[in-house]
């Protein structure tokens, strides 16, 4: 069973982006070609419980294993030695993807306060959007009692456009609520 945005890209998004960019094949549009999903969990180095916590959160949020990221350098002002454990981050692609983005973009995101849409600017310079969310709670999966302190994470979408122009007409397409 495909989801229903992978179905809304290949019958719809495509033939729109081919329109209106002028590509001459099918191949040359740009297309979502993963998410990343990344909590840094700073207090992790004085408690490494909530690096536990952090981690289960994001695997009921993206649905899969999370990866537990080690820092590369030793800084000696946040008492952080080089390998231990400070955060978490998943990789989709595929159908999980396309799932997210859809939960992200239609149930997420409108439970978001004061939410006037998402940042125009955020684009990187080669098609790639970055997204902070302030708060784990916005996703349905969080069941707020459980919560014991509020994280925010980092949802990075990369595309395979080549300039920001296309990256935000392709989320635009995908119905991503940018700001006016």
């Amino acid at each position: 069973m495909s989801s229903r945005l992978r179905e809304k890209f290949d019958s719809e998004i495509k033939s729109h982006m081919m329109e209106k960019f002028n590509y001459s094949s099918t191949m040359q549009a740009p297309k979502i070609e993963k998410i990343v999903l990344n909590m840094g969990v700073g207090d992790a180095v004085t408690n490494a419980k909530n690096l536990d916590e952090a981690v289960a959160e994001l695997a009921l949020i993206s649905g899969q294993k999370p990866l537990v990221t080690k820092a590369k350098k030793s800084i000696a002002g946040f008492r952080l030695r080089e390998g231990m454990s400070i955060g978490a981050k998943v990789t989709l692609r595929g159908d999980r993807m396309y799932d997210f983005l859809d939960k992200l973009i239609n149930v997420s995101l409108p439970r978001v306060r004061d939410f006037h849409g998402v940042s125009n600017r955020a684009f990187d310079g080669r098609g790639n959007y970055t997204l902070g969310v302030r708060e784990q709670l916005i996703f349905p999966e969080i069941d707020y009692d459980d919560v014991n302190r509020v994280r925010g994470l980092d949802i990075v979408v990369v595309t395979t456009a080549n300039t920001d122009e296309e990256s935000r007409e392709l989320l635009t397409q995908f119905g991503m609520p940018f700001a006016k």
